[in-house]
């Protein structure tokens, strides 16, 4: 099969299965780190089939092949490399390759990606219920209770997704981590909705001379992912302590119990302050004059893409949707990636060379469906002027799209399929923005761009 020939060449070419310390991948990358770096054959991996780009970041090799092809290569090195087992050592070696802010990404990343199709799914509920409402279709009463169920449920029970996430992220045992997000939301807590909205009040435990309030955390992100990662590595502690024939009960009552104490009576609380703090700072960055928000976000986003940081952002684009109900982060950032793509797609056509032409029209595909690595890393960046008005596109679109007040229902799906998130009356204004940052980068490339450079 393809993959398996793709496979056995990239092995070849890294040094063989010897040389590679770890390997995994994320959407559109393999991710190796080596033992040694001065053995791979940098020049024959960009000639082998389906390659669409190769670099270095945070202490790994990373071979850029796109969606779907990954996953199978992926799986054609593991059998013949065989089960990969990161050891302690080896996570440590990682980590100390990585700057602060890169274990940041990093680890935001594991926590919110396997959650997101869930949210993109609420996310496109949302936009057809929105784009049917502005057709003039008009629901029973009952029916748009039970469309509520389907848009309003993910957000509501947020803390539960996340706590699962965490504490399977961390080494804990997810079904604890369900537990503790449950616990959040629980019913006998006062609802975190209806205490903003005035028509309940908090509970006040009174502690050490100090009046605690305590209330649900429905629909909030810090609280969760703080809370549950103290949950984890108390019960991994727990687990080494307490004697084998008391640990199937005594750690769990325990975990569950420390859990509930500091998440009601410190982390939620202070947790609540933080989150109201991140969520009106984004506002006001994100309601700047004259579109300087979407010039700056729009322009820059992809910059950070090359640094892998740009997993921080999933964080505050849960929180915009949980407590706001929309994202205007999400058309800035779409606006950035169909320009990136639009400059990929100016140089496909000034290329002379058919194979190299091919190749990069494979790269310009993924990108107007969201995911612009294989445009960056295969054509963009390693040209340099088409990258910049990528990123010049995406700050004119971005300012755009600020001024006519763009707002997604959801997050994660951006360029074309992005669209669906703007049903609710504003896929017109989302198509404009779209097409000026789309022109910009295009027209750039066109007029200044070489293709013998």
């Amino acid at each position: 099969m393809r993959e398996a020939d793709v496979a056995s060449e990239i092995l070849d070419a890294v040094g063989g299965t010897e040389n590679i310390v770890l390997l995994e991948h994320c959407a559109t990358r393999l991710r190796l780190m080596l033992a040694d770096r001065a053995l791979v054959d940098e020049a024959t991996i960009e000639t082998i089939d389906g390659v669409k780009g190769q670099f270095y970041s945070a202490g790994q090799y990373q071979i850029v092949l796109g969606t779907g092809l990954v996953n199978k290569v992926f799986q054609a090195m593991q059998e013949r490399f065989g089960q990969q087992v990161e050891a302690e050592w080896q996570k440590k070696e990682r980590l100390q390759r990585m700057t602060l802010l890169q274990k940041l990404s990093r680890t935001l990343g594991d926590v919110f990606v396997p959650i997101i199709p869930v949210l993109v799914a609420t996310g496109l509920f949302m936009g057809l219920r929105g784009l049917l409402l502005s057709l003039g279709q008009t629901f029973p009463a009952d029916w748009m209770e039970f469309t509520k169920v389907l848009t309003d449920t993910a957000f509501a029970f947020l803390p539960v997704l996340i706590a699962y996430s965490v504490v399977k992220r961390f080494g804990g045992s997810p079904v604890i981590g369900i537990v503790i997000g449950l616990m959040l939301v629980s019913p006998v807590l006062p609802n975190a909705y209806q205490v903003a909205a005035g028509s309940a009040q908090p509970l006040y435990f009174h502690l050490l001379g100090l009046n605690i309030p305590v209330l649900g955390y429905q629909g909030s992100v810090l609280p969760a992912l703080c809370l549950s990662i103290i949950a984890a590595k108390l019960e991994i502690r727990l687990h080494r302590i307490i004697p084998d024939v008391l640990d199937l009960i005594v750690t769990p009552f325990l975990t569950l119990l420390i859990s509930l104490l500091v998440g009601l009576f410190i982390i939620g609380p202070l947790m609540h302050y933080v989150e109201v703090f991140v969520v009106d700072s984004a506002n006001t960055l994100l309601t700047l004059p004259y579109g300087i928000d979407g010039l700056v976000i729009g322009g820059l986003d992809q910059a950070v893409v090359i640094t892998g940081l740009h997993h921080t952002f999933k964080a505050l684009e849960v929180e915009l949707l949980a407590k706001t109900g929309s994202n205007a982060f999400n058309a800035l950032v779409s606006m950035a990636i169909t320009s990136q793509g639009a400059a990929a797609l100016a140089v496909s056509f000034k290329t002379r060379d058919k194979k190299k032409r091919a190749l990069y029209f494979s790269s310009v595909v993924p990108a107007f469906l969201g995911i612009t690595e294989p445009a960056i890393f295969g054509i963009n960046l390693r040209l340099v002027k088409p990258f910049i008005f990528g990123c010049i596109g995406g700050a004119i679109g971005g300012m755009v799209a600020s001024i006519l007040h763009l707002q997604g229902t959801g997050m994660s799906i951006t360029s074309v399929p992005g669209a669906l998130l703007y049903m609710n009356g504003q896929l017109i204004n989302y198509l404009l923005a779209s097409l000026t940052g789309f022109a910009v980068a295009f027209i750039m490339t066109l007029l200044f761009f070489k293709s013998e450079e």
